[in-house]
């Protein structure tokens, strides 16, 4: 079965401005990356629904964030995250790809797939919008994930360099959900400690500025990957951050390209052995494009 690519123009209409660092050429850097890669169907993500989103987001928090988008300019959330016109469609798209992924791995109508899609999503909690993010796409993903029959676990995989504190909160008193974090630490948001266990359930690598390779590999392979293994997930989501590159503007970890397919054949490797090798990525991170788009494409390539 392939490897699916889900994407949609809509994405590109998230517009916080022209100083961020969250452009839409994030999109477009990812996916000149693996241009060219053969073997990669291509579909389009469709608008979550209400229902999908909701089973996260409560119905108000959803609404009112539809009435904040302005028809023209900015609104401020925070001062990181802002919402234009057209931002609702790119959050509605990007949580509808990574429920559409799941459907159509879950359906074996493909065997992997990568969400190409933004804004990112692993900051945002249940009633906060924060962090560049509007929707936790990859909780609505989870979510729809545990809908299936069959699938009473699932594993969350992030490394991205900022600690998904949205994932974690949502997640933390849900067994079924195990939730697994390597950032650097101290950055945003201040959360990710080792202490911070859920019910068992959540498991958190902090790294120091300055660590590399030696050390991402370290912790993943001496106890982020087995902690996932002895989960025995169903299905394995990934938040795919690529702002632990060692070219990223906004952190000071040194991972390079080699280190994403490394991990990304270490997470489809294992979900050989408990979740019939279903992996689902969305991107989060990554504000050097050049690194989006190197990094990118050795994730794919790991996937393949």
């Amino acid at each position: 079965m392939s490897t699916i690519i889900i994407q949609h123009d809509d994405c590109l209409r998230h517009n916080p401005g022209p100083r961020h660092p969250e452009s839409a050429q994030r999109v477009k850097a990812v996916m000149s990356g693996i241009d060219g890669l053969r073997g990669l169907q291509k579909l389009p993500a469709p608008f979550a629904t209400t229902d999908q989103i909701t089973r996260i987001h409560p119905a108000e928090f959803w609404a009112g964030l539809q009435a904040d988008e302005p028809s023209e300019g900015h609104f401020s959330i925070d001062p990181d995250t802002f919402l234009n016109h057209g931002s609702i469609d790119a959050a509605r798209r990007a949580s509808g790809a990574i429920c559409f992924a799941i459907d159509q791995v879950l359906g074996d109508q493909a065997l992997r797939a990568f969400c190409v899609v933004r804004p990112p999503g692993h900051h945002c909690e249940a009633e906060k919008a924060m962090g560049f993010c509007l929707l936790n796409h990859i909780a609505i993903g989870a979510q729809q994930a545990l809908a299936h029959p069959g699938i009473n676990r699932v594993a969350i995989i992030d490394f991205d360099v900022h600690h998904g504190n949205g994932t974690q909160a949502v997640f933390e008193q849900n067994p079924q959900v195990m939730y697994v974090s390597s950032h650097q630490a101290p950055l945003y948001p201040g959360t990710g400690h080792i202490e911070e266990t859920g019910v068992g359930n959540i498991l958190n690598l902090p790294l120091e500025a300055g660590d590399g390779s030696d050390a991402f590999r370290s912790v993943w392979s001496r106890l982020g990957l087995p902690a996932v293994h002895s989960f025995e997930p169903d299905l394995i989501l990934i938040s795919a951050g690529f702002d632990a590159h060692e070219r990223d503007p906004l952190a000071q970890l040194q991972l390079q390209d080699g280190d994403y397919r490394w991990i990304t054949e270490e997470i489809c490797d294992l979900s050989d052995d408990s979740s019939h090798g279903r992996v689902v990525s969305i991107l989060e991170g990554g504000y050097d494009l050049k690194a989006l788009a190197s990094a990118g494409r050795a994730h794919v390539q790991g996937l393949m």
